[in-house]
């Protein structure tokens, strides 16, 4: 395993972090199996564990803190709060109101007096920087929280944060957390320049593609993944942009067998090989997932082989840009850009 410094933090994590999105109703994992996950990501090097209050309505918060309990002092534990919790109109966003109570609902979930890191899990539109930033900047200070960071923040509204915290006096964005796999590049284009311009670590989630990259979906293979159960939309091959996937998918196949890798080590590698980007979030649904996964700790992809990436899929395209979840709003609602 590979560690590295979480932007300026100076605090160490492991270039493979462990995603608690799987824990409960969503993986259909029970908490013996979400404990034996936990156990062995320590053992195979894991020191940072990420999840959020929306995974499974709170289950998954609550699987983790009874997996880690006796051992929180050797683990960096991150979550997330902002998407909606319930249909009451404010038990979402990142209002003051709202990350006071939500903090406190994580913390008993997990059983913790605080964690290492709290992320907006999106950008909130209705809520201005300096309300946001403000609010974390007191909770930080009460000590509740040891840093703060973004979640699939545009790149555009990264910089306006670091501005904002620095207008106000505030404590800043000090990690996001961006989707980045092979097949989806784009933000290669702003967001990790960006990241790079603010000293920001970067934790890069769904790695894998949503399981494109795992090696359990090929050219003639009936698609079987947990996640094409109910996500089949994404993974219909009359779609123009699932084809064009499944086509470099076996174009990647073929870059792996000559490399010697599997599939995941060579997704895995490939995201971990950006200078920007610090760890790359994983989660597996079951042990045997996770040790397949931990395979690629130590992968280093030659220049050869991320030449080959290249040629398959152009530095900063998004193979389904339609399945972005940082587009600005105005983008989705023609309302926003008419007068």
């Amino acid at each position: 395993m590979q560690y590295r410094t979480l932007g300026r933090t100076g605090v160490q994590v492991s270039s493979l972090a462990l995603g608690a999105m799987n824990f409960g109703a969503i993986g259909r994992t029970t908490q013996d199996e979400a404990t034996a996950i936990v156990d062995a990501a320590l053992e195979g090097g894991i020191n940072l564990i990420d999840t959020a209050d929306m995974y499974g309505a709170g289950e998954s918060e609550e699987m983790v803190g009874k997996a880690i309990a006796g051992r929180r002092d050797d683990i960096v534990l991150a979550t997330k709060a902002g998407m909606p919790m319930g249909d009451e109109r404010n038990h979402q966003g990142s209002s003051r109101r709202w990350l006071v109570t939500e903090l406190d609902n994580s913390l008993r979930r997990l059983g913790v007096e605080h964690v290492d890191l709290y992320q907006i899990h999106r950008w909130d539109p209705n809520t201005g920087d300096e309300e946001t930033l403000s609010a974390l900047t007191d909770l930080q200070r009460a000590g509740k929280i040891r840093h703060f960071g973004s979640s699939t923040f545009p790149a555009y509204r990264i910089v306006q944060a670091q501005w904002a915290a620095r207008e106000h006096h505030l404590s800043r964005y000090v990690t996001e957390q961006p989707s980045y796999s092979i097949l989806q590049r784009g933000i290669e284009t702003h967001v990790l320049p960006v990241t790079e311009e603010y000293g920001l670590g970067v934790l890069v989630w769904s790695p894998l593609a949503s399981g494109w990259l795992s090696g359990a979906i090929r050219e003639g293979q009936e698609i079987t993944t947990s996640r094409s159960t109910f996500m089949p939309q994404r993974f219909d091959t009359a779609i123009p942009s699932n084809r064009a996937r499944l086509d470099a998918v076996e174009q990647l196949a073929k870059v792996a067998d000559e490399a010697g890798l599997t599939m995941v080590q060579l997704a895995l590698g490939f995201v971990t090989a950006h200078p920007a980007v610090t760890s790359a979030l994983i989660g597996p649904r079951t042990p045997d997932h996770l040790h397949a996964q931990l395979a690629a700790a130590d992968t280093v992809l030659s220049a050869d082989v991320l030449d080959a990436i290249d040629a398959i899929v152009a530095p900063g395209t998004d193979l389904a840009a339609h399945e972005k979840f940082d587009t600005p709003p105005a983008l989705l609602d023609p309302s926003l850009r008419r007068r």
